[in-house]
């Protein structure tokens, strides 16, 4: 193992998110694992101001005593008590994140963390997204990049110890390690590389984006910037213009839309919209005029605040004039 170029690829993935400041403090959340102890010593070794925090569950007796009692020797850690007993895979991980919040904090999560992560959340949420570099809270992985193996590896190298938690097997995490993994590698041996790609298109896309089409939920909305938002209503995925202001005359896509009254707006049309002083969506507007559904969030609408005032083709208003190209 070459621990320095192990060490390079951590400090590049660092760079590429500015997850630390160089030179930076960084409290290290370790479990006494190679993960962990790979984490606070590859930091150190690059000049990170380093220091370490433990949290104790109290979950395993006597075991649970001994991982402290590492950390706090061999890692020079802090050590917080906090009684898990009871608690949730999710919920243990929320009390962990609750302590040094006045810190910036680094985990050792790997990129084998990412293809269990991925797996969990494909079966639990039907969405192909993995954990992020940095956590809303702050949280920071340096070590997304390498695989399991290689901060064992890295451990031999640099000959560190570390602990092995017994009570993995017995996570849903170790279920997905131990048994369901195991298969897949059978039906093919680059099965973590893989579903590590699946992540790799929202590389590519604005964050905003990428979150929309990872969502599970029906109908959402998120704003792209310059005017430009996509829509997904359950499987269906368009942009969408954000309101234009309607001062003279408007192109929206093959109309032409023209006004000299105060206050308009031309959109596209939004789930619940109605015409303005009535009940009537303009959905069912476009249901009685036989326009195709694949048509719909194309369509412009004239607007004055939330409210349609006119439909160009459909419903007309005084002081509205919309005229459709012909196409050729």
């Amino acid at each position: 193992m070459d621990t320095e170029a192990l060490r390079e690829r951590v400090e590049r993935h660092i760079r590429r998110y500015a997850l630390i400041e160089p030179g930076g403090r960084v409290c290290c959340l370790v479990s006494g694992g190679a993960d962990s102890t790979c984490l606070w010593h590859a930091l150190r070794a690059l000049g990170y101001r380093v220091s370490a925090l433990h949290v104790n569950h109290l979950l395993r007796g006597a075991a649970s005593e001994r991982d402290a009692r590492f950390c706090a020797e061999a890692l020079g850690a802090e050590i917080v008590a906090l009684d898990g007993r009871g608690l949730s895979e999710a919920e243990l991980r929320e009390q962990r994140y609750s302590v040094a919040r006045d810190r910036l904090r680094a985990t050792g999560h790997t990129a084998s963390d990412q293809v269990e992560t991925i797996l969990y959340r494909l079966v639990s949420r039907g969405s192909a997204t993995g954990i992020e570099p940095r956590r809303s809270d702050g949280v920071v992985r340096p070590l997304l990049t390498l695989w399991r193996d290689e901060t064992e590896a890295y451990c031999a190298g640099e000959r560190l110890a570390f602990r092995v938690d017994a009570s993995n097997p017995d996570t849903k995490r170790g279920l997905i390690r131990d048994e369901i993994l195991p298969l897949l590698r059978r039906l093919h041996p680059a099965a973590d590389e893989n579903l590590l790609r699946v992540l790799d298109v929202r590389e590519t896309l604005p964050p905003a984006l990428a979150e929309l089409l990872a969502s599970p939920v029906g109908s959402r909305r998120v704003d792209l910037g310059g005017g430009v938002q996509a829509v997904r209503e359950y499987d269906r995925l368009w942009l969408e213009r954000g309101p234009v202001e309607l001062a003279g005359e408007v192109r929206w896509g093959e109309w032409r839309i023209r006004s000299e009254l105060e206050g308009l707006k031309v959109r596209g049309w939004r789930p619940g919209d109605r015409l303005a002083g009535r009940h009537k969506k303009i959905q069912d507007v476009f249901v009685d005029a036989k326009i195709p559904r694949s048509e719909r969030e194309a369509w412009p609408l004239v607007v004055r605040g939330d409210e349609v005032v006119a439909v160009p083709g459909i419903v007309d208003a005084p002081g509205i004039v919309a005229v459709r190209e012909e196409r050729e």
